[in-house]
């Protein structure tokens, strides 16, 4: 999508680990591009950190009904690693929709992120924590190759203990 964007309206950061790009409670006025490194979106349930999704290279990340709504996020949005991104904002994000090209683009790709969305929620409710990091392992190699593990098991829903013992029993 960067490619169809007016360069005018992107700007160019290089951010360090763990920068916290939105907070639950704010209102969404960016829309990140990265061009390398990683971004999670995660949220607070009871003091603990639950990880939503990931984000890597070539994909955009925002709170996206946030965005659009302009309402208040439920989420944090924030970096694993260094990241080098454009930012965009959500004004120009929106001027940006009158071009056909990126109006069809923007469409594939939430519809692309809906079906992860709801895959995900199904393996969740469906899934034990072993099939889970399984089908992680299958789907998404990078993960558990770049991703700290207690994100790791955040992300299948499981502590870091249990974790160590599934991916003990996957080694052996």
């Amino acid at each position: 999508m960067i490619d169809f964007l007016e360069k005018g309206y992107l700007l160019r950061l290089t951010l360090k680990p763990k920068t916290i790009l939105l907070k639950e409670g704010e209102i969404a006025g960016q829309m990140y591009f990265i061009n390398s490194g990683c971004i999670r979106s995660w949220l607070n349930k009871e003091g603990r950190e639950i990880t939503l999704q990931f984000f890597f290279e070539e994909e955009s990340v925002t709170a996206l009904e946030s965005f659009l709504n302009e309402t208040s996020s439920p989420i944090y949005i924030e970096t694993v690693e260094a990241c080098d991104v454009y930012v965009i904002k959500r004004e120009d994000f929106l001027r940006s929709l009158n071009d056909e090209r990126i109006r069809n683009l923007f469409y594939e790709t939430a519809i692309k992120k809906l079906i992860i969305h709801h895959n995900r929620l199904i393996s969740l409710l469906k899934n034990k924590p072993a099939e889970r990091y399984r089908q992680l392992l299958v789907d998404h190699p990078n993960i558990i190759k770049r991703i700290p593990q207690h994100y790791v098991a955040s992300y299948l829903g499981i502590t870091s203990v249990s974790l160590s013992r599934i991916r003990n029993r996957f080694k052996g």
